[in-house]
């Protein structure tokens, strides 16, 4: 009865039996898989279980990664103590302020990823035969029937893919490890800032040639004095405003915990603020020191002929101090010419009281023939701006969405006069006017065409300062907004302002949930692991949010009802507000959010508001705001009520507010309210809010380096006193003041792993001690600062005869440590804090406006400035942490090395642009050792070479910054024909570090900025310097001082009269 098969039948029966084979194949793969992946996973619960609970431990270790060090020499640094960084060096668990994980941690998450590879090995190729049994064999059963015999490479095909643990364990090892050091060898890094942008700007801005005078429009209606007040004239200003007086000032100190005192706490030093008369006893003209003064008003300083003169100033030609102040300009401000301002006011000040004690300015009927001479003489002129204290001040403005957030909370909190009074609000509206753009909108910053968020927050800050909606500047702003799509166009900043007003309904902005806080430190995505910058904006963005804080007279106060009205397209009452949330103008939308974030915040929108997620979320959100109240208040006290910067200042301050149940009176409150002033300066174009408390300890830096490379600190001994004096009272934690300060006791690392900072005793900051926070690169600077000034005949004998004060070497120890500690494991710098994220942070920032800021990236400026620090503090002290700081000064060379661009260039990520990064770059890699003729070294020279300009200097404007390419036109707008001083002097800077060979070039540079030199020694204010976070300028008035002096004292030393005398003539 049995039947033959017939070919039909066996090719079906083939196919049968291929399937089962491959069927046996997958589930003989499964067990070992499985067992892979069930060892992973525990192993993956056991670490994390054990990471969290030795996070921080031992505390005496955080932060202190060998540095420098990748993943497999810290691990073996760490394991071997007879290695020279051997024994525990780091914690054993997760450390905070390195945002990673101990390197025994990290191997064990690379074996659960491996085990994970593996077992994919074993079942994939099974799987895959598994798929092809059941796709292939009715093919197969159909040609069969035609008489088509089966493939034996199929067979052999089943038969290779036969699971071996061994051999695919093998095969992964060899995938996962040569995978991840292909991508380390093939990628460019997280730090390295990558090439121009595809889409570039393009829109120019543009203003009515109208000259404002802040005298005329504002002081002389007021009838105020005012003068810049420094140090501890600064400190009895506002205590007496505050009417605190003797013992009622000051902290309690010694413990975080004890009650917060009201009044000033920290330096004083470096401290600068705008008053007016009345507010200070005495009639000082100096800024600052001591309330000797009270030096001008802005009649006089604008128009000085109309003010009053008493004895010491009678004699005073009133007219050259306006010549030598106003930097080649006329008084006044036209944003039209420059929308820069040139600090005519602070500058005719401090000329006024050098020439009123006496002392003799600079000839301005010489004109310097050699670049020795213009540079003595530059020194001279800068000499007159020197502070009391001993440090430069100076205009860090730009930004226009600063001072709006302030008046935002000024008026949420009730409009407070010991707040903001009259006068300064004046000389606010008198700023914002004048930079009005001719199309009725303000820029993002000064020389930013109109964007919705510069005009929607200047706008609402006008209307605020109760200007009439019916005037030429809000009329004409109303329009640009309403042109735009109105406020719901506008970016998530000026949206989160809007709803702290009322002028928004909190469901028009995405999600800011505080119990991010909550989740474990290590966590992938933490907010701990934010830049600095991010982390302290986004703290109290939460609370607020959390809180969902809305202005208490919102609902009754007529002017919230007419902004409602003003600001949108349509009734304010029907805005379907969850729709909104996403919108942005194109003008705005310089990071647009990806797919990933939108989902994301759509699902946190969700969460916000569905029922079912309530429960979860109010228990958390609560603890949540607990700990935000703490977190800002640590950030509070580590500053002084300073804070890190101007945006979470005000943030911080309405938090404060409101976690005062309201209380104006609160002291927390009122400290905060004490530290406005630091945030505010007054120049030709009215008050602004500046980018940080200044640029003083950065500036003062510089300049005394400057000083030291032209030979003339001995011939300069008392600016070089002054300096010597600043710098050691600066150093951060290092006083007897600032160690007597609340500050000091979160030092311990308890509270820094707690607060997640990195140690701060004996950085250097941006700006002062009472600030709190040290930057890689100010503290390299500033430690640089002082190792010149310690080869100074003057300095060395006043520290010996005890007329200046020492600095003890433990002090430059630990500003050594500081600077080793932070260094990143790609061998870079960050700026304030190790790099605790990853690349992929970007694709969730949420500002729009801003480019990279969720982590603190490695920067060429920030390792330049540390390593050559290391180098100049190795050639002092060479036996100090030797090897620690040669291995360091190495993986920093390598570091630079691999963020050039293919170009020969490296671009600048804190000031315009590519000439300035050139000049770090060069100057750290000859440094730590790169010689002369090395091809990196060469290809930036020619790179530079390539943009001399036919006038022999060089320019760049913001463009360069904004598209991260050189820009087209040089510094086409406010410059010479396309050069600027400050740019020409980065690039000579970089070119005689270098000891480039074209001599000429560097010559016809040299004789640019000899050229450009103003009779008085000074140089032009040009276009803006400064940038940050890719798509914001920012002002820096004293580099047109500074960095020209520098370039000259360098290019004389380098190539002496070389460049002084031109072979054709």
């Amino acid at each position: 009865d049995t039947m033959a098969a017939t070919p039909s039948d066996e090719g079906c029966s083939t196919g049968a039996g291929t399937g089962t084979a491959a069927s046996s194949s997958l589930a003989s793969a499964l067990p070992p898989a499985l067992a892979l992946i069930a060892t992973a996973t525990t192993l993956l619960i056991l670490t994390c279980t054990v990471t969290h609970a030795l996070a921080g431990s031992p505390l005496t270790q955080l932060g202190l990664r060998p540095a420098g060090r990748g993943l497999w020499s810290y691990l073996d640094g760490q394991l071997s103590p007879t290695r020279p960084t051997g024994g525990i060096r780091g914690t054993w668990g997760y450390d905070s302020s390195l945002g990673s994980h101990s390197p025994i941690v990290r191997v064990l998450f690379h074996v659960c990823a491996f085990c994970v590879v593996w077992a994919v090995l074993l079942v994939g190729p099974a799987a895959l035969s598994a798929v092809l049994a059941v796709v292939y064999p009715s093919e197969q059963c159909s040609a069969d029937s035609n008489g088509t015999a089966n493939n034996p490479e199929d067979e052999a095909f089943l038969t290779i893919t036969s699971p071996s643990v061994l051999s695919d364990g093998i095969c992964a090892a060899a995938a996962y490890f040569g995978g991840l050091f292909l991508y380390h060898m093939v990628t460019l890094g997280v730090s390295h800032p990558g090439g121009p942008r595809e889409h570039k700007i393009r829109r120019m801005p543009q203003w009515d040639d109208v000259t404002s005078n802040a005298d005329e429009d504002v002081a002389a209606k007021s009838g105020v004095e005012w003068r810049c007040a420094v140090a501890d004239d600064s400190h009895n200003v506002t205590l007496e405003r505050f009417g605190i007086v003797g013992d009622e000032s000051g902290s309690s100190g010694g413990s975080a915990d004890d009650k917060i005192k009201l009044g000033m706490t920290g330096e004083p030093s470096g401290r600068q603020m705008w008053t007016w008369n009345g507010r200070a006893k005495g009639n000082a003209t100096n800024g600052g020191g001591g309330g000797t003064s009270a030096g001008g008003t802005l009649r006089q300083l604008l128009t000085p002929t109309r003010g009053k003169k008493n004895a010491a100033t009678a004699a005073i030609d009133e007219g050259l101090v306006q010549e030598m102040a106003c930097g080649g300009r006329s008084p006044g401000f036209n944003p039209s010419v420059n929308p820069n301002s040139c600090d005519q006011i602070f500058r005719a000040q401090m000329i006024r009281s050098y020439m009123a004690s006496g002392q003799t300015p600079p000839s301005k009927d010489t004109k310097p023939q050699t670049a020795p001479e213009a540079a003595r003489k530059a020194a001279h002129f800068y000499s007159m701006l020197q502070t009391s204290d001993g440090h430069w001040a100076g205009d860090y403005g730009g930004p226009h969405f600063l001072m709006p957030g302030l008046i935002v909370a000024w008026y949420v909190m009730g409009q407070p006069d010991t707040m903001l009074d009259a006068e300064q609000r004046a000389l606010m509206r008198h700023y914002l006017t004048v930079h009005q753009q001719s199309d009725g909108g303000w820029g993002t910053h000064i020389e930013s065409p109109s964007t919705m968020f510069g005009t929607t927050v200047s706008y609402v800050a006008l209307r605020l300062l109760a200007t009439d909606a019916d005037g030429d500047a809000c009329v004409r702003g109303r329009k640009f907004i309403r042109d735009n799509g109105g406020a719901i166009m506008t970016s998530s900043w000026a949206k989160f302002w809007l709803c702290l007003l009322g002028c928004m309904e909190w469901e028009g902005h995405n999600s800011v949930p505080p119990e991010m806080w909550l989740l474990p430190n290590w966590f992938p995505f933490h907010p701990g692991r934010l830049w600095c910058h991010c982390r302290m904006v986004y703290l109290p963005m939460g609370y607020l949010y959390g809180s969902r804080f809305v202005y208490s007279g919102a609902e009754s106060d007529p002017l919230i009802a007419a902004l409602r009205k003003e600001l949108y397209c349509e009734d304010y009452d029907k805005i379907p507000w969850s729709s909104t949330r996403h919108k942005v103008a194109p003008m705005d939308n310089y990071s647009p959010l990806p797919l990933f974030m939108k989902v994301a915040q759509d699902f946190l929108a969700l969460y916000e508001r569905w029922s079912i997620f309530q429960p979860f979320k109010n228990y958390f959100r609560e603890i949540g705001l607990k700990f935000c109240v703490e977190y800002m208040a640590a950030e509070d006290l580590q500053t002084n009520f300073i804070d890190i910067g101007p945006v979470n200042k005000a943030l911080n301050l309405v938090s404060a507010y409101h976690a005062a149940n309201n209380d104006i009176n609160a002291t927390a409150v009122k400290n905060h309210m004490m530290r406005i002033p630091d945030y505010l300066w007054v120049a030709e174009d009215g008050m602004k809010m500046q980018g940080y408390n200044g640029s003083q300890c950065w500036d003062t830096s510089f300049a005394i380096q400057a000083l030291s490379e032209c030979k003339l600190l001995d011939e300069f001994p008392v600016m070089s006193q002054k300096v010597w004096t600043y710098l050691e009272r600066t150093q951060i934690l290092s006083t007897e003041v600032s160690q007597a300060s609340p500050a000091h006791a979160y030092e311990s690392t308890a509270n820094r792993e707690k607060f997640y900072r990195h140690v701060s005793e004996g950085g250097w900051p941006f700006s002062t001690s009472a600030h709190g926070w040290p930057i890689s690169d100010c503290t390299g600077e500033g430690l640089k600062g002082v190792l010149v000034l310690l080869q100074s005949k003057t300095i060395l004998g006043g520290v010996r005869d005890g007329s200046l004060p020492n600095i003890e070497q433990k002090r430059l120890h630990d500003a050594v440590n500081v600077i080793v500690t932070l260094q990143n494991e790609d061998g870079g710098w960050a700026t304030y804090e190790n790099n605790r994220g990853f690349g992929w942070y970007e694709q969730l920032n949420p500002s729009e406006v801003f480019g990279d800021i969720m982590i603190d990236y490695s920067y060429v400026e920030c390792s330049m400035a540390s390593l050559t620090a290391l180098a100049d503090f190795r050639e002092m002290f060479p036996k100090h942490r030797t090897a620690e700081i040669q291995y360091s000064i190495q993986r920093g060379r390598e570091f630079m090395k691999s963020i050039q661009r293919e170009d020969g260039s490296w671009y600048g990520s804190w000031a315009c642009c590519f000439c300035y990064g050139c000049w770090f770059g060069i100057e750290g890699l000859i440094k730590a050792g790169e010689p002369l003729s090395s091809p990196v070294i060469q290809k930036c020279c020619q790179f530079l070479l390539s943009h001399q300009r036919p006038n022999g200097g060089w320019g760049e404007d913001f463009t360069s910054c904004y598209d991260k390419d050189y820009a087209d036109n040089g510094m086409d707008s406010y410059g010479d024909d396309g050069s600027g001083v400050v740019n020409t002097a980065w690039a000579l800077l970089a070119l005689s570090a270098a000891k480039c060979e074209d001599v000429d070039a560097v010559r016809r540079g040299v004789k640019y900025l000899i050229s450009r030199q103003l009779t008085s020694g000074d140089w032009p204010q040009e276009g803006i310097a400064g940038v940050f976070n890719r798509a914001c300028g920012i002002t820096y008035t004293a580099y047109r001082n500074v960095f020209p002096i520098w370039a000259l004292g360098r290019c004389s030393e380098t190539y002496g009269a070389a460049i002084d005398v031109d072979p054709e003539e």
